[in-house]
């Protein structure tokens, strides 16, 4: 009899000739992929809608005076939607896209000049032609990825990673930082206006010194010697008092005059250098400081003039504000950079915004590439870092460096 045939089971074959089923890439990317494609429609139709309307109809009253601020809030608006989009692309593309750099309008002044930067705005432009292409793309997306989960849903995730490329590669032309040449001449000229009102502020302060201090000093010098020439024949006694009296003031006109060309630019400082003009200035501060200057070499005079200035106000706020016991103030040069560290004791709670000049030292730093940090908890210590870039001293600038001190500080004669 024969033997029964029975078919082979598969699942008893070796596991060596089994072909592994079919499968297709439905993992948790894909779905993030097609998730994206799927609202691209209404979020493009959103971002459509908002140019045609905000910017459109702010371009079309650019004849009037009302256009131009409409224009430049739909701009800033533009911003926020290409923020908006690029934090969509990140968490559902996982592609990451830096954020542009803000646009400086704490350090624009006028609001004429902040209205002028916020519409050459490349940044608002560029998202605002993504907003106008995006429609197109996000019907033909929204249309496919839709079809595609009914009829072609082996295919859809190919589908879907090639269109996600397309996303990505749009979204990173069109929603990407400017560049870096773009950047740097929007930091350029608002340093140059900060730059500027500096020295408009500065040539205000000299005049006002000036007409308050010495002149006036001056104009009654005059008066009193005219006076004593009166009496010189008349009364010798009062005419030698009038002259004494004179004397007094020339002196101090003589230090006031000192004082203000000390704060245009000390004659220590273009002599000897940072070290010891800084040990002058710790000198005259109420509170016994300590300083330590490492430099191999004297700095360019526009970068030491500032490292000077920045140090002087430090611890003039020192003096008036803190209520410290000891302070000091370290400088050296590392990779390039001139490091300036002004510590105290104090009772701390300095802030950039706190009316003791520290906006503006941190203009002027950021005015030539500085930079400037505040750290003061309340209760101190407080520590205030500044750095600037290191630009070697030239020849014909460091001639008066070199050398002996052929200028000093000394008691003006008659003193």
């Amino acid at each position: 009899m024969t033997a029964p045939i029975s078919c082979a089971d598969p699942a008893a074959d070796d596991g060596e000739d089994r072909l592994p089923p079919a499968r297709f890439a439905y993992d948790l990317p894909t779905w993030r992929e097609i998730t994206h494609l799927l609202a691209n429609l209404p979020v493009a139709l959103f971002g459509f809608v908002y140019v045609v309307v905000v910017l459109s109809t702010g371009a079309a009253l650019t004849l009037t005076v009302v256009g131009f601020p409409l224009l430049a809030a739909g701009l800033m608006g533009s911003r926020q939607l290409g923020r908006l989009e690029r934090a969509r692309v990140g968490s559902l593309l996982g592609t990451r896209i830096d954020e542009p750099s803000p646009l400086p309008l704490h350090r624009t002044k006028g609001p004429l000049n902040r209205l002028w930067l916020i519409l050459k705005d490349p940044v608002g432009w560029r998202t605002a032609l993504y907003g106008l292409i995006r429609l197109p793309w996000g019907i033909l997306t929204f249309a496919v990825t839709l079809t595609s989960l009914f009829v072609l849903w082996p295919v859809l995730p190919f589908l879907a990673r090639g269109m996600a490329n397309v996303d990505r590669a749009m979204t990173r032309a069109l929603l990407s930082p400017s560049d870096e040449l773009e950047r740097r001449i929007a930091e350029l000229e608002s340093d140059r206006g900060v730059v500027v009102d500096t020295a408009a502020a500065d040539l205000r302060r000299i005049e006002r010194d000036l007409h308050d201090g010495a002149q006036a000093r001056l104009v009654n010098l005059a008066m009193g010697l005219g006076l004593a020439k009166e009496k010189l024949l008349e009364d010798p006694d009062s005419a030698a008092a009038m002259v004494e009296e004179a004397h007094g003031e020339v002196k101090l006109a003589l230090q006031e005059l000192r004082d203000l060309a000390r704060g245009i630019h000390p004659a220590v400082l273009t002599d000897r250098g940072l070290d010891a003009a800084l040990s002058a200035v710790a000198s005259r501060c109420t509170v016994p400081v300590k300083v330590t200057a490492d430099l191999d070499a004297r700095p360019a005079a526009a970068i030491e003039g500032i490292a000077y200035f920045t140090v002087s106000e430090l611890l003039q706020n020192i003096s008036k504000h803190s209520g410290a016991r000891s302070a000091s103030v370290d400088v050296w040069r590392s990779d390039g950079r001139l490091l300036i560290q002004v510590w105290d004791d104090g009772r701390g709670g300095a802030r950039l915004d706190g009316g003791t000049g520290m906006r503006g030292l941190a203009e002027r730093l950021d005015a030539v590439d500085g930079l400037f940090v505040v750290e003061s908890p309340p209760g101190g210590p407080t520590t205030v870092t500044a750095e600037l870039p290191w630009r070697d001293r030239t020849d014909a600038a460091g001639t008066a460096g070199t050398g002996t001190s052929v200028r000093g500080e000394g008691t003006p004669a008659g003193g």
